[in-house]
């Protein structure tokens, strides 16, 4: 048996190395063992991986926790905003033809499109290099957690041989496998969301900037759209499109048509994607490199962290839908948490201080999932139709960024203060989220009725932030009261704009911030 560790990190991959990194940094003498058994190796090379879309939390945490702004930028590309992409009924809309929502400049706030499959071994070489004390080849059998001051036991095998680790702290982050989830009976299932996803990474894909005349680049400024995370929408799925650096596109289909098993194999994908008239054209040259699939993706978690020095990051915790690539975010705040959490307990804090503090943000990760899964849930069908989305996209991003950018950038989720402050509020913030969701589907009953779903999915454009004008305050000190105004605000203007579809006389009257959470929206 080695000598105690300090944290025993059970994984190797991104959720695992960002986080053996970041103790690192925190707590230089800490002794730090990650534990990686391989599994997702082909020919001793890394597999590839899903997940390659950064937003705003999951990138500021790179850049300021992790400090990989050079690598980022020579090694991964940067990413242009989200682009959506609406068809016709017959999917045979060309590409320069479909209504548009994307950027016409590079983002206030950066962004990236990660190679994971370069990532993950360059950050497993980090730690090494770090004085981090990585184990590859080591499968995890086991943990018996103590629920006493003693340390934990995580038994390993590795060349064959059965080896027993001792450590103060545990965390999980074994993926989807979900090692400690499963073995305390933590996972749970998510029974009303149940897509899955079908992809692949391919060569020769056609560079969405050279496609068109003048006037479809002018109209984004001839800003590159090949560098945004390009999302195609149909009712009840999503196919996206996101550029790598050295040459591979990542594209992959998330929603109700991966049921079909068909689907679900490298044959019947390719299929699937030139039954898409823009799809068509830009795979026209393109070949296949590898292909995965999920059948479902979503499920959540009884429990993130606990008050006995154990914890699970990423898939082992929870998962829930790729659309706005919500994952490394997850990551950043378990991260986060966890990191402190683990300095306090080794610098010799009482643990009656800090386990407050954990079972605050243990409350506030469970906060976080339930208002990602209100994204999705029952959502899908409006996906299609420019009309519906041009409504989630304002809602979704603006919210997005005035309720949990905006905090995480000033790092006020590591303040006991807000975090109360904010757990108040959760009522309102979930039941307002479910209002709007009823109010989407209002509409688009409507629509479909009227026969007008897709009555404006054919030559519309729109940036994107006509209606959020504020994303430059983002990341500055604003008060709370400016934060409920500008979620007033926001509120006020989407349940304007669907009234209008509605032709509901009610569309131009304000509400109260309050009556978003307590009146039904129409």
């Amino acid at each position: 048996m080695s000598a105690p560790h300090d944290v025993a990190i059970l994984g190797g991959g991104i959720a695992a190395t960002l986080l053996a990194r970041q103790l690192r940094k925190r707590i230089p003498e800490a002794r730090i063992v990650l534990f990686e058994n391989g599994a997702g190796r082909r020919g001793g090379k890394p597999e590839p991986k899903v997940g390659e879309s950064t937003v705003e939390i999951a990138s500021h945490y790179l850049l300021s926790r992790q400090q990989l702004s050079g690598y980022l930028y020579e090694h991964h590309l940067p990413k242009n905003g989200l682009r959506f992409f609406f068809d016709t009924p017959g999917r045979d809309t060309p590409l320069t033809e479909m209504s548009e929502i994307g950027t016409i400049n590079l983002p206030f706030h950066q962004a990236f499109q990660l190679d994971r499959a370069r990532m993950e071994p360059d950050l497993l070489e980090m730690c090494r290099a770090e004085g981090i004390d990585v184990r590859l080849g080591a499968t995890v059998k086991g943990v018996a957690l103590s629920d006493t001051d003693a340390p934990h036991r995580v038994t390993v095998t590795a060349a064959g041989a059965d080896a027993v680790f001792d450590a103060r702290w545990v965390v999980d982050a074994t993926g989807r496998r979900g090692l400690l989830a499963h073995q305390e009976g933590l996972r749970r299932p998510e029974p009303d969301h149940q897509i899955g996803s079908v992809w692949g990474r391919f060569e020769g894909v056609t560079d969405i900037d050279q496609l068109g005349d003048e006037a479809f680049r002018a109209r984004v400024r001839h800003t590159t759209r090949g560098l945004s995370t390009v999302h195609f929408l149909h009712p009840g799925y999503w196919v996206w499109v996101i550029r790598l650096r050295g040459g591979l596109t990542s594209i992959g289909v998330v929603g109700t048509p991966t049921r079909d098993a068909k689907l679900r194999t490298a044959d019947g994908f390719r299929a699937f994607l030139d039954e898409h008239a823009a799809l068509r054209t830009l795979l026209a040259d393109a070949k296949a490199v590898d292909h995965g699939s999920m059948a479902r993706i979503a499920y959540g978690t009884e429990k993130f962290l606990s008050p006995q020095r154990w914890g699970m990051i990423g898939e082992a915790a929870t998962a829930t839908d790729p659309f706005y690539s919500p994952g490394l975010d997850f990551v950043a705040l378990e991260n986060d948490f966890l990191t402190d959490l683990v300095a306090r307990d080794l610098g010799g804090e009482e643990a009656s201080s800090w386990a407050e503090s954990l079972a605050l943000y243990d409350r506030f990760l469970e906060f976080r999932h339930q208002a990602v899964m209100r994204l999705y849930r029952g959502l899908y069908p409006i996906f299609g139709s420019y009309d519906l989305m041009r409504l989630k996209w304002d809602f979704d991003i603006a919210s997005y960024h005035n309720l949990w950018v905006s905090p995480y950038l000033q790092g006020l989720h590591l303040d006991a203060a807000w975090l109360k402050r904010q757990l108040r509020l959760e009522g309102f913030v979930l039941q307002a989220m479910d209002h709007f969701a009823a109010l989407f589907r209002r509409v688009e009953e409507k629509l479909r009725d009227d026969d007008a779903y897709y009555q404006k999915n054919r030559g519309v454009f729109s940036y994107g932030l006509e209606n959020i004008p504020f994303l430059p305050e983002i990341g500055t000190p604003r008060s709370q009261r400016t934060t409920l105004k500008q979620a007033q605000e926001t509120f006020n203007i989407v349940r304007r704009d669907a009234l209008r579809l509605l032709d509901d006389p009610a569309a131009e009257e304000p509400w109260s911030l309050q009556s978003f959470a307590t009146r039904p929206l129409a």
